[in-house]
């Protein structure tokens, strides 16, 4: 064998060579392995069938049936059976006359026979469907059959008389027709809906009134029932069940309805309607409870239709109330309100229900009738609540608004009495707060109600409050026995606020009761604050410093003073609150009757912008409460700031009081010496800011001339201003010193727009009107195209601010 290469390299390439082939052959003799596994277990695996292969295309496939054949027959014989009917009813009422006497006789009794025989001979060869439809067209013939041998052999018989006689006969047949061929499913539910005709149809045949046929239709129904609980068939109890609740309504509210009209004629007939619903509620559990409701407002409605005949007007509702309160109590008393599911579980429909349903429904119903007489006592509510804020004369004028609601009933605040007596009783929090509502509702609207003076309608109105009040500071008193629950302590302090706010809009028509309810209400709240715990505590604080700052006010206004002078006198609020929190210190009432007295300051401050001199005093008097105030470290990081501010603030006024043209005359002497105090401070601490060592005294004078240039039409002090304010912006730059750079900074570009706004303005005036829109459309167009760049730039700035001090 030739070979260009030398022996050993071409050695070497033939063992690389046969390397690569072993393993090569190695990897295939794995992979054998695998595939032989697998057709083993193939062979052994039960074949699972595949799903047949698509059909060529072209290939019709069969239709997919959408109706199967059970339905197809019930269909055709339904149609079958309403198209014979039909035919039936055309030749009895449209082709009758064309025939003699025998031979409509005939031809309607052989058809009529043939079709109730009929189903006898298809039950016994098993078709049962066809069975059902000849057998529902033999009963519509023996009704076609009625009628003809009323229009042939008796057409002088009156129409409602025969139609209740024929209905009685073919009840009968069709029961006994149903009866017989007990496999069919039609007859007997028909022969149940023709039984709610006689009685019905008799009393009217009778020349019976409304009262007749609403105890026919009574008795109807007490029939149904009867098939409800002990018939067998379904179908049958299910159209019993359906006429019994279509005449028994119509007869129970008949009798609602002569209740109001004539109560000695509809009482019996509820009472009557309310026995047959009690004997049900009683058989039936599965209605239990809506039939004990139906009994217990049927006996409710009928006790105060009695009372509604002997008692005045006013005490309708009252006697509506009473029945309630009465049928719930008695319900109470049989064994007490039990949870509604415990006491009507389901079960079987025809099984007797549980005792404990049966009285859940009567004290709902009971229950029911006392709140629809509660939501008719609530007008006297609302315009007690409602009507002092709704002002209609001066302030202390000494006039009263006329009441906003007026010849209600009184016996209204006689059902809140009642409902209230009747939740007490109830062992349960959701009862309790209940009767706080209500006795809070019924001292609101007393003054409404019974008409009370105005002497005696806002010590009520306290009286609601001081209640309500007491009850949500210590809910234990209304909860004794009954488990605690945190919505009686809400519910009453709501209540309590919103008396209060009544009290307060009623004391504005005097002198006297303004400072009367005022007190009153700051005593309450404080007391509220002190005693009171979580939410309660912090509003009542914050209520006691109102009341307490009216007081103040309504004093300024009784001794004359106008709105500045009672301002002044308002400071004294702030005042005393920041000498309470400073008493408080770090209780977490103190943050609440602070913040309200500087609210009220805010106000006191704002009524004496008319009056200049006396705005800068009441500045200045606030910059020394804050400054008090910043004397105790937990305040001192806000309350230093706004008292700096306030000083500042009272300066700028008072120099512009008196007309002062130069302020920096005033504002450098206290710019140099706060600036050396903060460059002491800034040796003591270097941590300290550069705003708590510099700001004040910088601001001091660099705000007011800002203010003063832009005023002033020469060039020289907007010149000097501009070189100080960049003197202190590089200083701010060099020393790395945030409030010189920042406070500079502003005071220049401020100052430099000044000099530049009148060639702006004239500029802008012999532009195009429309080049300014176009400029600002582009600048937002480029502002979007680089938003991102310019969020990374202004993180930039932000961090490098952040650096400095």
């Amino acid at each position: 064998m030739e070979s260009s290469l030398p022996p050993a390299e071409e050695l070497v390439l033939v063992d690389r060579e046969l390397a690569r082939l072993d393993a090569r052959r190695a990897q295939l003799l794995v992979r054998r392995d695998w595939l032989l596994r697998v057709l083993n277990a193939q062979r052994v695996a039960v074949p699972v069938p595949q799903p047949p292969a698509p059909a060529p295309w072209g290939t019709p496939r069969a239709p997919r049936p959408e109706a199967t054949p059970r339905g197809t027959q019930n269909v055709l014989l339904t149609l079958g059976g309403v198209l014979l009917t039909v035919a039936a009813l055309v030749f009895t009422l449209v082709s009758w006359g064309s025939m003699g006497i025998g031979g409509r006789s005939a031809v309607l009794a052989a058809v009529t026979s043939a079709a109730l025989s009929a189903p006898v001979v298809l039950l016994r060869r098993g078709l049962r469907s066809t069975a059902e439809s000849v057998a529902a067209l033999g009963l519509v013939l023996t009704v076609l059959d009625a009628y003809a041998l009323h229009r042939v052999a008796l057409p002088e018989t009156d129409g409602p008389g025969y139609a209740a006689a024929a209905s009685a006969v073919l009840a009968g047949v069709w029961a006994a027709y149903g009866s017989a061929l007990g496999r069919l499913r039609i007859p007997l539910p028909a022969a149940v809906a023709a039984a709610q005709l006689p009685l019905p149809l008799g009393v009217l045949a009778a020349g019976g009134g409304v009262v007749p046929f609403a105890w026919a239709a009574l008795a109807t129904a007490v029939l149904d029932l009867v098939a409800v609980l002990w018939a067998g068939p379904l179908p049958v109890r299910v159209t019993a069940g359906v006429g019994a609740a279509g005449l028994g309504g119509w007869a129970l509210l008949t009798g609602l309805f002569l209740s109001f009209e004539t109560p000695l004629r509809g009482a019996p007939l509820l009472l009557a309607c309310a026995a047959v619903l009690l004997f049900l509620a009683v058989r039936h559990r599965g209605s239990a409870l809506a039939s004990a409701v139906g009994a217990g407002l049927a006996v409710v409605a009928a006790a105060g239709g009695l009372l509604r005949a002997v008692l005045p007007e006013a005490w309708d509702v009252p006697g509506y109330a009473l029945g309630g309160v009465v049928l719930a109590a008695g319900a109470w008393g049989a064994g007490g309100i039990r949870s509604l599911r415990g006491g009507g579980g389901a079960g079987a429909a025809g099984s007797p229900s549980s005792p404990g349903a049966v009285r859940n429904g009567l004290a709902l119903a009971g229950g029911g009738v006392l709140g629809l007489a509660v939501a008719w006592a609530v007008p006297p509510v609302a315009a007690g609540l409602l009507g002092p804020l709704a002002r209609r004369t001066a302030v202390w004028s000494g006039e009263h608004s006329a009441p906003v609601l007026t010849g209600y009933p009184a016996t209204a605040s006689l059902v809140l009495s009642l409902a209230a007596v009747a939740l007490a009783v109830v062992p349960r929090a959701w009862a309790r707060a209940g009767v706080l509502l209500l006795v809070w509702a019924l001292l609101t609207s007393l003054p409404v109600s019974l008409e009370l003076s105005y002497a005696v309608t806002p010590a009520v109105q306290l009286a609601a409050t001081a209640g309500a009040l007491a009850i949500a500071v210590r809910p234990g008193v209304l909860l004794r026995g009954v488990e605690p629950s945190a919505v009686v302590g809400r519910l009453a302090f709501a209540c309590g606020l919103g008396s209060a706010a009544g009290a307060v809009a009623l004391g504005l028509d005097t002198q006297g009761a303004t400072f009367a309810v005022l007190g009153v209400l700051a005593v309450l709240f404080g007391g509220v604050a002190v005693v009171g715990d979580g939410a309660r505590r912090l509003v009542g604080a914050c209520a006691a410093v109102l009341a307490v700052a009216g007081l103040a006010g309504a004093g300024a206004a009784a001794a004359g003073f106008g709105p500045a002078v009672s301002g002044l006198v308002l400071l004294a609020v702030p005042a005393g609150t920041a000498g309470v929190g400073g008493w408080l210190r770090r209780h977490p009432v103190a943050v609440a009757v602070e913040a309200t007295g500087a609210a009220v300051g805010l106000c006191a401050t704002v009524l004496t912008v008319g009056r200049p001199a006396l705005l800068a005093l009441a500045l200045a008097l606030g910059g020394v409460v804050a400054a008090a105030t910043a004397v105790r470290p937990e305040r001192r990081p806000v309350a230093s700031w706004v008292a700096a501010a306030l000083f500042l603030l009272a300066t700028w006024v008072r120099l512009a009081v008196w007309e002062v043209t130069a302020p920096e005359a005033y504002a450098l002497p206290v710019t140099v010496p706060a600036l050396v105090v903060g460059v002491l401070r800034r040796r003591r601490d270097p941590e300290a800011s550069s705003w708590t060592a510099y700001g004040p005294g910088l601001a001091a004078t660099l705000v007011p001339s800002l203010f003063a240039a832009w005023v002033d039409p020469h060039w020289t002090r907007p010149l000097l201003l501009g070189v100080a304010a960049l003197g202190v912006t590089l200083i701010g730059a060099r020393f790395r010193l945030q409030a010189p750079l920042l406070l500079g900074g502003a005071v220049l570009a401020l100052d430099g727009l000044h000099e530049l706004a009148p060639y702006v303005v004239q500029a802008v005036g012999a532009l195009p009107r429309w080049l300014p829109p176009a400029l600002a459309g582009l600048l937002l167009l480029a502002v979007g195209a680089t938003y991102e760049q310019r969020l990374r730039d202004a993180r930039r700035l932000r961090e490098r601010l952040g650096r400095l001090r």
